[in-house]
């Protein structure tokens, strides 16, 4: 198993398909995300436009804005060290003109600190995702169930059930694979499409709700540590429950300050006994009407 203190890069991360070592992505939004990612070995940071969902409140990943992404993507970097970092371009910049799509992506990565930014989409946008790769910037693609899309596609559903969308999925991988992405996320497949995408590509696949024959996987970070609203898709598996602790700690914080019982001497500070007898005419304060 590869373990290094070294940037993650896209090298790597075709590495690791070669060596069947399977890739570990997270979702991450700010600085503490980025650092207990990073801590729990996570070798890809995915800045996604979930964000819009999960911590601004949105009923999609749709209103979310470039700057919006920005802001985000600057928090993660800025803590990151190892984990290479990748950021969703929001809804529609990828289908804009070349230079538009080349500006936002760019701005990602020099303003963002990114080191990828990763696109929706088919054929619909390889010319985006062509003209980043020629400009010397990484593009992980995504296809399956694509949020963004989710208007068009009427609602979150599972994609390529039957062959002629399973088809359609598989050369769109293929068309991306040839625009130059250098990996490609599968999201709500059936498992035998995405073991049929993956062992076609060279590249490696990751997946979300897409089975175990994935390069890799990836999960939202709230999601996985029980961190939202309650609402979990079934494909994921719960490894902590945060939002309860949270709710349980809070709880217990509300009832205290309720009660009289915090705060207490412990969490208090005190002036010198000289001049809080001045502050209060020359008595001798003794807090007797705490």
């Amino acid at each position: 198993m590869m373990t290094t203190t070294k940037r993650m890069t896209v090298t790597t991360l075709r590495r690791m398909k070669e060596q069947k070592e399977p890739i570990a992505m997270v979702t991450a939004y700010d600085a503490p995300s980025a650092v207990f990612a990073e801590a729990g070995g996570a070798d890809v940071l995915l800045v996604g436009d979930s964000v819009g969902m999960v911590v601004l409140g949105y009923d999609s990943t749709v209103p979310v804005t470039i700057d919006e992404m920005l802001h985000h993507t600057k928090a993660v970097t800025r803590k990151s060290r190892r984990a290479l970092v990748v950021t969703d371009l929001p809804f529609l910049t990828a289908h804009l003109q070349k230079e538009e799509v080349l500006k936002a992506a760019g701005r990602l990565l020099q303003e963002g600190g990114a080191q990828a930014v990763k696109v929706e989409g088919g054929h619909a946008v390889i010319p985006g995702i062509e003209a980043c790769v020629a400009a010397g910037i990484p593009v992980m693609g995504h296809i399956g169930l694509t949020p963004q899309s989710v208007n068009q596609l009427g609602g979150y559903r599972i994609q390529g059930k039957n062959i002629k969308e399973a088809r359609r999925l598989l050369e769109e991988a293929q068309a991306l694979e040839a625009a130059g992405v250098f990996a490609l996320v599968l999201e709500c497949v059936p498992e035998e499409l995405a073991i049929r995408i993956s062992r076609e590509l060279t590249i490696p696949t990751i997946g979300i709700g897409a089975g175990r024959g994935c390069d890799g996987q990836v999960l939202v970070y709230h999601d996985l540590l029980g961190y939202g609203d309650g609402r979990v898709p079934s494909f994921v598996k719960q490894y902590a429950s945060i939002g309860e602790a949270a709710r349980t700690g809070i709880g217990s914080y509300v009832k205290d300050v309720k009660a009289g019982h915090f705060p207490t001497e412990k969490h208090t500070f005190r002036m010198d006994a000289a001049v809080a007898e001045g502050l209060y005419g020359g008595k001798a304060f003794d807090g007797s009407d705490i």
